[in-house]
């Protein structure tokens, strides 16, 4: 009977995807499954064995509240192993007990500073020998981090044995961040976020080693922030929705136990709406104003002239310190619409008697009182780019959202810097993007000199956008006597940028780069000085034009020299780049999707900010990430994929299964960047009215299939003769195919996916081509003409967006396309 209970166990584990079956484990010859990645760590060919007679045993330095933090790892390791780990005296090691033990050993008693300030040593190292697993940290928050690679180690690198016990390598891990400010802003403003589950957030945010939990708790569409000063705020600009100083009190107890600090976001002196609402006399426009739904950047501003408007700053800066023991508080600062400011005759007068040149001037003023009111309450400033001002003490930090160029800016200037372009998860994009992304702004290596016997030409271009103003800017290209080409490209505003894969298909012209927009892949020809074509940002084609403005067969052929000239970066400059933060906005994010949106893909800027910045093979990252999917939903209780199951179920009747919608999604996804934002924007549905409950909604970032699916092809278009390729790929569109009168009949008896009839079609003749393709490149037949155009014109419409949709498996057939003539 036992024996009986112990395999039920084990196959318990193997089913849940976090234990597996060895019957002799080796780990030594592999990477490991850990995310982030140790900086340095060694693995053995020995094993060592956990049981239920496995305890833990605590230093004489742990406080209590990292004795709270022990408790809650054996309650996750119980759960990942389904063993009965428990706590012991420090003594019981003395007393020689044969069984093995997890001992943690903290240098210094924990002692918190007021104000908290980030801790300059997170360090660890962790030793499982043939006999016990020691755990070595210098203050208590190191031993946070290193508990929870443990917890990765015991549940992604073990097996389980038939006599129900747990085996995992022996190894020597010694590790420490990259970067000292990790965050992530959660944005309970546009959509509330219940205290449960920003606590599982929490959770996973510790899980990732991030160590900020920025807190976005004010905005145009909401005031979240109990004031027992201004009370009215809450009350009438929230909705009902608000957390109580106790529940914030509860939020940053509840995150220092996790090794997090909570940095506190009340935007000023834009972005304020709520305000406006409550206290239109402190406005620099009498109003009136009306509760706030839309998205967007709005006009209601705070009156920069005005003493009460500091008397009503100073007041709640009072409150906000004495609720958030972090060093800094957030201001905002970004986003300052100046009308008002401009139309307000006694704002201008205010300008002109204190030689305020103009509206930068004077929101730098507003900033230097701010500094000041924080400096009372014994706390630092931290604000969007815009509060960058000469005027303004080096001490503050910027957090940059308009990317490389900025924060090479501000350290430039003395400033410190976060980075959060790239890391906006709450813009659907490839984890792949996220982790090529760095916070420390290098200059990049432009060859743009034209030498002896090269040829050039360079092209403006434009790109208009569904919603704001059109990308614009020049790239130059640039051919040696060979023919070998290169260029680079200049947006308007930013550095130059060196054009990567830069080639020529079938006429039509075609490069690559990292953006702030995503990956930027224009498809354009050129002909007498006209450019025409498009540009997939992100898995969406926007049209581009322009023509040649300079050229080396032109009378205007002198090189066009660069709009922006990113600085150089010394070791001291260096040093002011704190980190990075991932940021999820919620206009399209609420309690139903957040964790879908945020996970695992955190985990990779985790690691970004964490690892070694050598570490950039795309295909472990991947890989790595999903096993911490996987492992995440047990030991940490995300619901990332549960989200998107719930989602799709609303779609279908109870009795239906969900697997055929679940196979249909494989090959879209959302449209990237904000281009979702710009459906809306053009279709009137950009509002907090708006619920999410489209099928979008129900997507991931990313499929991982789609990815998979253009390995695929690139290994095929190299050696089509390859039988197995040429049959995995055959194998992988086919189950796109059989899969689509299952969907199609799902559309036809549910209305509400009525809309999905136009992209289920989309998929399956895209996949019926793909097969089509294949075949031809396997026989080496060619494709007549009238084939190619018809192909062709196939694959664009399944590009286009649908329902804030695309097929995004039309792109590497289309590669077989091309491959194919």
């Amino acid at each position: 009977m036992r024996l009986f209970i112990l395999n039920i166990r084990a196959l318990m584990l193997l089913l849940g995807g976090i234990l597996f079956f060895y019957s002799l484990p080796s780990f030594a010859d592999s990477e490991l499954d850990l995310m982030p990645y140790p900086h340095q760590l060694t693995v053995q060919t020995e094993n060592l064995t956990l049981d239920d007679n496995f305890y833990v045993v605590l230093d004489k330095n742990a406080s209590p509240l990292f004795k709270a933090e022990v408790q809650r790892f054996i309650k996750r390791l119980n759960a990942q192993t389904s063993l009965n780990i428990t706590a012991k005296p420090r003594d019981h090691i003395q007393k020689k007990s044969p069984a093995n033990y997890l001992r943690i050993v903290i240098e210094k008693s924990d002692k918190p500073t007021k104000p908290e300030r980030l801790a300059d040593d997170e360090s660890y190292q962790l030793k499982i020998s043939s006999d016990h697993i020691y755990l070595h940290a210098n203050n208590r928050v190191g031993a946070v981090r290193g508990l929870e690679t443990l917890l990765q180690v015991i549940g992604l690198q073990s097996a389980a044995t038939q006599a129900g016990k747990i085996v995992i390598p022996q190894l020597a891990i010694n590790d420490a961040p990259r970067f000292k400010w990790r965050g992530v802003l959660l944005d309970s403003s546009r959509h509330f976020l219940s205290i449960d589950t920003l606590k599982r957030q929490i959770d996973a945010m510790a899980a990732a080693k991030f160590n900020v939990f920025h807190w976005h708790l004010t905005d145009d569409q909401g005031w979240r922030f109990e004031s027992k000063a201004y009370p009215k705020l809450h009350q009438l600009a929230s909705d009902g929705e608000y957390y109580s100083q106790q529940q914030m009190r509860d939020i940053v107890s509840y995150a220092q136990q996790r090794g997090i600090h909570v940095l506190p976001e009340i935007d000023l002196p834009g972005h304020a709406s709520a305000i406006a609402l409550v206290y239109p006399k402190l406005m620099s426009a009498p109003g009136p104003y009306q509760r706030e739904l839309r998205w967007g950047v709005h006009k209601p501003t705070l009156n920069p002239t005005d003493e009460k408007v500091f008397q009503f700053v100073d007041a709640l800066m009072k409150e906000v310190s004495a609720l958030f023991p972090f060093e800094y508080i957030h201001i905002g600062g970004d986003e300052v619409d100046p009308e008002h400011w401009q139309n307000n005759a006694a704002i201008q007068k205010f300008m002109q008697d204190n030689q305020l040149e103009n509206t930068q001037a004077l929101q730098a003023y507003f900033n230097r009182r701010m500094v000041k009111i924080l400096s009372q309450h014994q706390r630092k400033m931290i604000g969007w780019d815009e509060i960058q001002h000469p005027d303004l003490p080096k001490d503050i930090v910027i957090q940059s959202w308009q990317g490389p160029d900025a924060v090479s800016d501000a350290i430039s200037h003395g400033f410190q810097a976060i980075l959060s372009t790239g890391y906006y998860l709450d813009q659907p994009q490839p984890a792949g993007y996220h982790y090529r992304n760095d916070p420390m702004p290098e200059v990049e290596t432009v060859d743009d000199q034209i030498k002896s016997g090269e040829t050039w030409q360079t092209f403006a271009f434009e790109i208009p956008r569904k919603r704001g103003s059109a990308i614009t800017g020049s790239f130059t290209l640039i051919a040696d006597k060979h023919n070998r080409q290169r260029g680079f490209i200049d947006f308007t505003g930013k550095s130059r940028r060196a054009l990567q894969n830069l080639h020529s298909l079938h006429g039509i012209m075609r490069f690559e780069l990292d953006t702030w927009m995503g990956v930027f892949k224009p498809r354009i020809t050129m002909i007498e000085g006209k450019l025409t074509g498009e540009v997939i940002v992100g898995n969406l084609a926007y049209p581009i034009s322009g023509e040649q403005i300079a050229g080396s067969t032109m009378s205007k052929n002198t090189l066009i020299p660069a709009q922006a000239v990113r600085p150089s970066i010394g070791k001291t400059e260096r040093q002011l780049v704190l980190g990075g933060e991932a940021a999820l906005w919620a206009e399209l994010v609420d309690e139903s999707v957040i964790d879908l949106r945020l996970w695992p893909r955190a985990f990779v800027v985790g690691e970004r900010l964490w690892s070694a910045a050598e570490r950039r093979d795309e295909d472990s990252m991947y890989r790595r990430m999903e096993k911490i999917s996987r492992w995440s939903e047990l030991s940490v209780g995300l619901l990332h994929r549960q989200q998107a199951r719930t989602a799709m179920q609303k779609f279908v009747a109870a009795e239906q299964s969900i697997e055929p919608l679940e196979v249909f999604a494989q090959a879209i996804e959302q449209v990237q960047y904000y281009h979702r934002h710009h459906e809306k924007h053009v279709h009137g549905s950009y509002s907090k009215a708006d619920e999410l409950t489209l099928f979008v909604d129900s997507l991931p970032a990313e499929s991982v299939k789609i990815r998979e699916l253009d390995q695929l092809v690139t290994r095929f278009i190299a050696e089509p003769e390859n039988k197995i390729t040429a049959q995995q790929l055959t194998r992988f569109l086919q189950a796109w195919i059989d899969n689509h009168q299952a969907v199609e009949k799902l559309i036809k008896t549910n209305p509400a996916l009525k809309e999905m009839d136009v992209l289920a079609q989309r998929v399956h003749e895209v996949s019926l081509l793909g097969l089509r393709l294949i075949d031809h490149l396997v026989h080496k037949k060619p494709l007549s003409p009238t084939e190619i155009s018809h192909a062709r014109k196939q694959l664009q419409q399944a590009q286009k967006v649908h329902q804030e949709i695309v097929v995004s498996a039309a792109y590497p057939i289309e590669r077989l396309l091309d491959a194919a003539y």
